[in-house]
């Protein structure tokens, strides 16, 4: 550790303590979990469904594409409407007009005010009590039955093709006959009909429900709890103490007056000769740009489904690609992109650390990772395909189809062949990293240990994907989903990022190890103390206690503080392309650097702590506002990171290249002002729009078909179009730069050796 060790003390602790709370809190989110009643029945002893009922119903929903059609407990998809949201209203409103016709012969609409603030009292205390006996059985009223009998109904025939919701399905971007089977039908509205029941139920010995009073729904006193209030107000105070708290730090602890050190007359990545394994990465910076290039058309594909539910520009599509397959195909693709640009960045490395030569059957190992990488990307886009077209058999579609949840919907078995690749990747990585991390040198290896430890999280942590099943409790399901969406990809691979830049950075003689040391050091301690308990800010709502909440808010707000920076680190990222004439060639890497600067201050930074206290997810928990962030942080930040990753990979496997200042130009500045239009001019307004729909109605209503169809909304989601076609070009233009230079002709590389990369 020599001069680091407090550094390294400090970033052990950290992950020591921040760990015990993820899993201490997380063991309690399995003992919290919203039960599943055994048996839901009336007061007279009619059995209406059980607990098989319910789980088979949540397969049911998996199939359909889950959380890419519409959403459940505000996770996932935003066109079709939030069903917790949507059933709990309607069966609310069912009852209502049941308990009005049967008291006073008339609908709850035209009834005096009187008599409405009584029943609503009424059907407050039937809802929010909770009636699980000691057998484990729901017991309802026979009112109740009726109600979820005829919301039931309506779900079963907006999942048909039934006639009379056939403008409704178009609206929601619904294909006809979304789930043909009449059981599986009705066995999914048994599912809603839980989710919804824990949103409206109270949690044992408290007075908020099993969601934390959310969805926001006012005839039931669904309303934001005094600890929602309390943990938002701490969220804003952690975030002015831990800024203060950096900015002190940053001007009392760093050197100021480090002097720059002198350029290297040649750039030391060059003057080594490429290694087989190297020269095979090729094949990967194609597959990034061609998945790119498929994630954004079919990005704009998706886009539009909210304007023609089921057509293109008049053709009817969507009973061969419907909403929910391609906006999952939308999603997998960039996954597939970005974490194969990090993954090539790796392989391209390992060789340069281990001396500038490959271990033995290095580049076996790269081609068959490659084909691998191929092979599940097929087969995952082709098993939900088959799910969601219903032509798989249901007992197969979590394991080859469509596991049904954002992010992660690829199929169980698909997943599991993922972890494999990744594990493989690991294994290449290590071969030629520990040679020079176990070498008996001199040489500070506190860098390189650091490097090798990210290494080592992205290979392992994607495993906690695997750690809920079928059938497993949403609560549950979700606490390990969001390890992978958010621990693994906002925690590990935003150190691995930085260790890495700092490494290449330091090879070339442009930063001096000690600093670049240090900085990753103290940038990893920063990212793990609000990114790893920062995880709980997605769970606020979905099953769990007021604890969650309070180190969600409290911690999740601290991942905020180390954005604060970033202008700075682009300034002195920008710098660099003054330092020596062959930076010049560096010039679009670098820019897609401080694009990902940029765009983590404002896409993770402003919009991320815009949903991120408690009363403000309470209320756009669902949203549009959502994929401001969305977008802005996934591609803004790992997007833009992958691909400078890939340009700089291909500048040094294709040592001729010359990149074409036009098309880079209109690359970049497109994928950039692209983003720009496409948040500010629809994705955000429709955001704020439903905002307020929701604060003074509800969720319900923010996502409803009458609500959304309005002109003003359907004017903002075709503005949205200009954005994407600037986005689409900039898109093309910088992934044409890089097919042609993957397959333009390659100029012989200058003779290298490996002690000028030890230097």
């Amino acid at each position: 550790m020599g001069p680091y060790k407090k550094h390294w003390y400090t970033l052990i602790a950290l992950c020591i303590v921040m760990f015990s709370l993820l899993g201490y809190f997380g063991a309690d989110i399995y003992r919290s979990a919203p039960p599943i009643p055994a048996q839901v029945a009336t007061a007279e002893g009619k059995a209406l469904f059980d607990k098989e009922d319910i789980l088979d119903g949540q397969t049911a929903w998996q199939s359909v594409g889950g959380m890419q059609l519409g959403s459940i407990w505000g996770h996932g998809a935003y066109q079709a409407p939030d069903w917790t949201a949507d059933w709990l209203h309607r069966e609310l409103t069912a009852w209502l007009d049941l308990a009005a016709k049967a008291r006073h012969g008339q609908p709850f609409a035209e009834l005096p005010a009187s008599q409405q603030g009584a029943l609503r009292a009424e059907l407050q205390a039937e809802y929010r009590g909770n009636r699980v006996d000691a057998q484990d059985r729901l017991v309802v009223s026979e009112r109740r039955a009726q109600a979820i009998a005829q919301t039931a109904a309506y779900y079963d025939q907006l999942f048909s093709d039934a006639p009379a919701l056939k403008k409704s399905r178009e609206n929601f971007a619904m294909k006809e006959n979304t789930l043909p089977s009449a059981e599986r039908r009705r066995q999914m509205t048994h599912f809603f009909f839980w989710t919804a029941w824990a949103a409206g139920t109270e949690r044992p010995g408290s007075k908020v429900t099993y969601t934390n009073n959310w969805p926001h729904e006012p005839l039931i006193g669904n309303v934001p709890s005094s600890e929602n209030v309390v943990w938002s107000i701490a969220s804003v105070v952690v975030l002015l103490a831990g800024v203060g708290f950096l900015v002190w730090g940053w001007s009392f602890l760093r050197s100021h007056d480090a002097p720059d050190l002198e350029a290297p007359k040649r750039d030391p990545l060059t003057t080594f000769a490429l290694t087989p394994s190297q020269r095979a990465l090729g094949k990967y910076l194609f597959l990034v740009v061609a998945l790119f290039v498929f994630q954004v058309f079919i990005g704009g594909f998706t886009a539009h489904y909210t304007l023609e539910g089921q057509q293109f520009y008049g053709i009817d599509v969507s009973q061969w690609f419907p909403y929910s397959l391609t906006r999952t195909w939308h999603i997998q693709s960039a996954l597939f992109w970005i974490a194969t640009g990090f993954l090539a960045v790796g392989l391209f490395l390992a060789p340069v650390i281990n001396g500038g030569k490959d271990p033995k059957f290095q580049k076996l190992g790269v081609d068959v990772l490659f084909w691998a990488l191929v092979f599940v990307c097929v087969g995952s886009f082709t098993g939900n395909y088959l799910a969601i077209a219903q032509v798989m058999p249901a007992e197969w579609n979590f394991w080859l189809g469509h596991q049904g949840y954002e992010f992660i919907d690829l199929g169980r078995l698909w997943q599991i062949l993922k972890w494999v690749g990744i594990l493989l990747w690991l294994v290449l990585m290590l071969r030629g990293v520990l040679p020079a991390l176990f070498a008996r040198n001199k040489e500070d290896k506190n860098l390189l240990a650091l490097l090798t430890a990210s290494v080592g999280a992205i290979g392992l942590f994607y495993g906690a994907g695997l750690m809920y099943g079928e059938r497993t409790s949403l609560s549950v399901m979700e606490y390990w989903r969001w390890w992978v969406v958010h621990l693994w990809v906002e925690g590990f691979f935003e150190v691995f990022a930085t260790t890495a830049l700092a490494f290449v950075f330091s090879s070339m003689g442009l930063v001096s190890r000690p600093m670049a040391t240090s900085a990753s050091l103290a940038s990893a301690s920063l990212f793990l103390l609000g990114g790893i308990p920062g995880t709980f800010h997605h769970l606020y709502f979905a099953g769990t206690t007021t604890p969650v909440m309070a180190v969600g808010a409290a911690f999740s707000a601290l991942e905020v503080v180390p954005l604060i920076v970033l202008g700075h680190e682009a300034w002195e990222q920008w710098r660099l392309k003054n330092r020596a004439p062959w930076m010049a060639s560096l010039k679009w890497p670098l820019m897609c650097f401080i694009a990902v600067a940029f765009w983590n201050m404002l896409g993770a930074g402003v919009f991320g702590f815009m949903i991120n206290p408690p009363i403000s997810l309470y209320y756009v928990q669902g949203l549009n506002t959502t994929p401001v962030h969305a977008h802005a942080a996934l591609f803004g930040v790992y997007g833009f990171l992958a691909l400078g990753f890939t340009l700089l990979v291909l500048r040094y496997i294709r040592p001729g290249l010359v990149f074409n200042a036009r098309l880079m130009t209109v690359g970049f500045w497109g994928l950039n002002a692209g983003l720009v239009l496409m948040i500010a001019t629809s994705l955000l307004p429709i955001g704020i729009i439903q905002f307020h729909a929701s604060v003074s109605e509800g969720l319900w209503w923010a996502r409803s078909e009458a609500f959304m169809q309005q002109p003003i909304l359907v004017t903002l989601r075709w503005v949205r179009t200009f954005g994407d076609v600037v986005f689409i070009v900039g898109a093309v233009a910088l992934s044409w730069q890089v097919v042609l230079g993957v397959f333009g002709a390659r100029a012989p590389a200058a003779p290298r050796s490996a002690e000028a990369l030890a230097g």
